[in-house]
């Protein structure tokens, strides 16, 4: 090998080595200090790329578990105002029920419509409860629905009762004659916006129909048939502000002016469309007789609607009057825009769960009407009869809407557990692209640290073979 002084190729190449172990001994530095074997694109562009769209996703999984529980207790803070409104409920029922006992006088009942009034008036305050300044149950976030009228369904008649069958010849569900006489007497009760409304008519009403024969130059003829006619299934549900009148096109006396109207359907199980323009059919699919308000909304809505028969000596007929209860199948609704409450809880647009809260108000829930407020009254016997039907639907009305908010907060309970293991997994995943396996990244620190030390010992000797050329030049 040639002895030069110019060039010291061994100092050289020893030094390259030395800056290549110190570089390495660097990363190992760095990796075993941040725990992670890609820290930037420069370590694994590819790795680095995943590893940060998987961060984004955690943060964003973890932020929708927030949402999620959010969500929840805005929830569980909608379903206790509903609770609290059952519970309300619950009470006036009782003294409705208590009314409705002749035990007491009408002195008692105005006693117990104070109290009566200031429950519904708490109904009101439940109603304006708020989370973060949102009040929840005041209809103001209730879902995009179309104007809806009350429909009322039985299905205690026989499946073939039709609104032509009179009432002398009703069968209960078994097929078996409700045996209702002539000589008995019909109640009528309806709750219109809290208003009770009771008309009471004879089993027989007098029939007046078109002499087709009739002669105008014969003095003795009559003009008109007069007889009596039981009522039949749609005269019974028109008497709800019907009145009786002579129209021309049916030729006859004919009920008119009723707030309700039968709902006429090839389908006998057909009750009506929802808000949602959804058709709606008895539970069981089986024939029901049906009733809807005429008019669409709160202002038209039917919240109670009782009927009572009885007997020549004025005894209730239980058997028939069970038999003629109407339930309601579809609560009336004003037409709302959709302001659900909207809960983001995914990582992707419109991967989100509504949530809507129908107005819960005593006016809603047919227990007072606008403004004049006139609320349910149970001032007098047969005011507190018709009560409890009301009642009974507000109950109805709440307990469905609180069933949905509770459906919605278990499956957000399930949501936010199926966010957690996501974001557990997707952890576990970057983990294997993104974090340094200790031992071997010591490993690898240790031996760049035994390489650079060696390279500095070389160094040091290939710069001390250089100084050898001098004994050639003395």
């Amino acid at each position: 090998m040639a002895m030069t002084v110019k060039n010291n190729m061994p100092a050289k190449r020893t030094l390259n080595e030395l800056d290549r172990n110190a570089k390495a001994m660097q990363k190992d530095l760095a990796k075993l200090s941040s725990g992670l074997k890609i820290r930037s694109a420069e370590d694994d562009a590819s790795g680095y790329a995943i590893s940060e769209r998987m961060d984004v996703q955690i943060n964003s999984l973890e932020q929708d578990n927030r949402n999620a529980q959010n969500g929840g207790a805005m929830l569980k803070t909608a379903e206790g105002a509903m609770q609290s409104t059952v519970d309300a409920l619950r009470t006036l029922k009782e003294k409705a029920i208590d009314s409705a006992n002749d035990t007491n006088t009408n002195e008692d009942r105005a006693i117990m419509q104070k109290q009566f009034d200031q429950i519904i008036d708490q109904i009101d305050d439940n109603a304006m409860t708020t989370y973060n300044g949102k009040v929840l149950i005041d209809g103001s976030h209730n879902d995009g629905i179309t104007d809806v009228a009350t429909h009322m369904t039985n299905q205690n008649l026989a499946e073939d009762t039709t609104g032509e069958t009179s009432l002398l010849e009703l069968k209960n569900r078994n097929g078996e004659p409700l045996r209702m006489e002539s000589s008995d007497t019909i109640t009528v009760s309806w709750v219109q916006n809290g208003k009770t409304n009771t008309v009471n008519m004879p089993m027989m009403h007098e029939t007046k129909t078109y002499n087709d024969d009739y002669d105008e130059f014969d003095p003795n003829s009559q003009e008109y048939f007069y007889g009596t006619a039981s009522y039949n299934v749609n005269d019974l549900i028109q008497l709800a502000g019907g009145t009786w009148e002579y129209d021309d096109s049916e030729g006859k006396s004919v009920l008119s002016g009723a707030v309700v109207e039968l709902v006429q359907n090839d389908d006998s199980s057909y009750i009506g469309q929802n808000g949602f323009g959804v058709d709606v059919h008895t539970a069981d699919n089986t024939a029901g007789i049906t009733f809807k308000a005429k008019t669409a909304g709160i202002a038209g809505q039917i919240s109670g609607f009782t009927i009572s028969i009885n007997d020549s000596q004025g005894n209730p007929r239980k058997d028939v009057n069970k038999a003629l209860e109407f339930t309601t199948t579809i609560f009336a609704e004003n037409a709302s825009e959709d302001n659900a409450i909207t809960l983001q809880v995914g990582t992707k647009a419109n991967q989100a769960v509504k949530a809507g809260f129908s107005d819960m108000r005593a006016e809603a829930l047919g227990l007072k009407t606008p403004p004049p407020v006139e609320t349910l009254s149970i001032a007098t016997q047969s005011d507190a009869n018709a009560a409890i039907n009301v009642l009974d639907n507000a109950m109805q009305r709440v307990l469905d809407q609180q069933t949905k908010t509770g459906s919605i907060q278990n499956r957000l309970e399930y949501t936010s557990a199926n966010l957690i293991n996501s974001s557990e997994n997707t952890q576990a995943a970057k983990s294997t692209i993104a974090d340094a396996d200790m031992a071997a990244q010591m490993a690898s620190y240790t031996k760049n640290n035994i390489l650079m030390q060696a390279s500095q010992s070389m160094l040091a000797q290939a710069n001390q073979n250089s100084s050898s050329v001098l004994s050639l030049l003395q």
